[in-house]
């Protein structure tokens, strides 16, 4: 097989890893909007309170415990299997197994022992919530437990373990949330709170169950696969493995523990300069609600293509560079880059012109177009940031989007406390940090990104998405302003005329070719043959 059949062949695999795992999100975030719909219903707006009082700490706990240990997990399982050392892969997932059944023990442990010093010492200011914490102290040590699962079944870069499971634990978690919420809600309003805490633990336990199915699955083909076990495979120590585990996940752990952070300076400043600004308290308080409710939320919904591909992408440049393969190093950067910038592109011209229908159809707050508006260009600049972080962590340089993000984090901050107190711009200003802060941390990491496998964006690559997406966005403005009367109706039209518009502008200036329809997998083929059939890839 040539260099570029085994090319398109890993390529085809880490995309159809990313289609899994890109549906898989839209489903769990449909069960989830619709639980929370349900789950207000059923537990009013205190209840809700009192439920989300323990979920700060949860995802501290288990940000502690597991986060970045995942992704390690395939770094290295992938390393093994690229060499065929079988025999190493599955001693690395019995290693790491047992150090997060030890870690998610220490840290369920003390959730569940320390909700009482929580309260007294008032990190938890409603003595309510206290059973909210507690019924969550389960969950941590399931999702800490599972977390070895997922990481090994993507060293493999099967995705569809990970995808069925975070869909089996949403659905259940959504499931016994409703049930338990309404069975303990006669005993009152703190019981029913903690009975609706107690999903998250049951989802992530059947979610473990997934997770042991398909791993019991795959032990057979490990058994066929072990009569090609490389002989000259060292064996590592226990202390190697978990000392190399931790080297790559901490780094990872970091950046999971940096959007927290960057979200509380945010709290910490945002308001505080709306404020400075002029705007009176309550108003700072709505802009800021526009920023962080509805804009960011918005912008990551439309991400989730992107935070798949990374999730797919690390195992496959692991993969290659286990085998000193720069040449699959490359090919599978550029297609990483190139599929981003064609999905991303029109999703932010989109947004922009659509802002303030998106803002007044979704959220009936036309207010928050502005921010919508200014956040737009964040689908793009964040796509490529995640892009570029899974690419640097599949090379094993795990510390180095850390440390972009540090520094972009702290330009971010420089930007919000000034440009958020002029006047003209108030949260827009707010908002043109946080898309700056996106971008400059994606640059850094594709600088180091060059540094090291010597690819770079091409004029072309970006040329040919980006005046796509352009004559798409002259379509959609021009749809809206005809459309200016239609209300919902507007945004659907602009959609229909969107999609073709982009799709035909993008093939006729070669931004998609034959050869990226057949790597696409599942729907490439089908497209490739509609194209033919109108003329196109002859």
């Amino acid at each position: 097989m040539s260099d570029t059949e085994k090319s398109a062949s890993s390529n085809n695999k880490f995309l159809k890893g990313t289609l899994i795992l890109t549906v898989s999100s839209i489903v769990v975030k449909v069960i989830g909007s619709l639980n929370w719909i349900i789950l207000s219903r059923v537990l009013g707006g205190e209840g809700i309170g009192l439920y989300q009082m323990g979920f700060p700490i949860y995802l501290m706990a288990i940000t502690l415990s597991s986060a970045g240990i995942p992704v390690a997990i395939s770094i290295i399982t992938a390393e093994k299997l690229a060499q065929k050392d079988f025999l190493g892969a599955k001693r690395v997932f019995n290693v790491s197994l047992r150090l997060l059944f030890v870690t998610g023990l220490v840290f369920a442990s003390a959730l569940f022992f320390g909700a009482h010093w929580l309260i007294d010492n008032h990190w938890i200011r409603d003595s309510r919530a206290y059973y909210s914490i507690i019924a969550l102290a389960p969950a941590v040590f399931f999702v800490t437990f599972l977390a070895s699962f997922r990481g090994y079944l993507q060293g493999w870069q099967i995705m569809t373990p990970t995808a069925a499971s975070e869909i089996v634990e949403q659905l259940m978690r959504v499931v016994t949330m409703i049930v338990f919420a309404n069975m303990f809600m006669p005993h009152g309003l703190a019981y029913a709170a903690g009975g609706a805490s107690m999903g998250a633990g049951v989802g992530a336990f059947c979610a473990l169950l997934v997770l042991m199915w398909f791993y019991g699955r795959l032990k057979q083909k490990l058994k066929a696969d072990l009569q090609q076990q490389n002989p000259l495979a060292t064996r590592e120590s226990a202390r190697a493995i978990i000392s190399r585990l931790l080297r790559l996940a901490l780094p990872v752990s970091m950046s999971s523990l940096m959007l927290p952070v960057v979200a509380n300076l945010d709290l910490l400043i945002v308001p505080q300069r709306l404020e400075a600004a002029g705007f009176h308290i309550s108003q700072a308080t709505e802009f800021f609600g526009y920023l962080t409710g509805m804009a960011v939320p918005l912008i990551n919904l439309a991400t989730i293509f992107t935070a798949a591909m990374t999730i797919s992408l690390v195992p496959a440049i692991s993969e290659s560079r286990a085998l000193n393969d720069v040449f699959g190093i490359r090919a599978k950067t550029r297609t990483a880059f190139r599929v981003a910038l064609i999905i991303t592109c029109p999703c932010f011209v989109g947004m922009y012109f659509l802002a303030e229908k998106i803002a007044a159809l979704i959220y009936n707050a036309p207010g928050a177009a502005d921010a919508i508006q200014t956040m737009s260009v964040g689908i793009l600049l964040l796509g490529l940031h995640q892009i570029s972080t899974g690419i640097l962590q599949g090379l094993g340089r795990t510390s180095i989007p850390v440390i972009n993000m540090i520094f972009a984090a702290a330009v971010k901050v420089f930007l919000s406390w000034t440009l958020t107190a002029i006047p003209t711009l108030g949260i827009k200003g707010a908002a043109m940090a946080t898309v700056v802060d996106f971008g400059l941390a994606a640059v850094l990491n594709m600088i180091f990104i060059y540094k090291y496998t010597g690819f770079a964006l091409s004029f072309s690559g970006v040329f040919k998405p980006a005046v796509s997406a352009a004559a798409m966005g002259a379509a959609v403005y021009g749809v809206i302003t005809l459309a200016v009367s239609w209300g919902a109706w507007a945004i659907l039209a602009a959609i229909a005329v969107a999609v073709p518009v982009y799709g035909g502008v993008l093939l006729a200036v070669g931004g998609m070719g034959k050869d990226d329809l057949e790597s696409l997998p599942f729907i490439g083929h089908r497209l490739l043959a509609a194209g033919q059939k109108l003329g196109y890839f002859r």
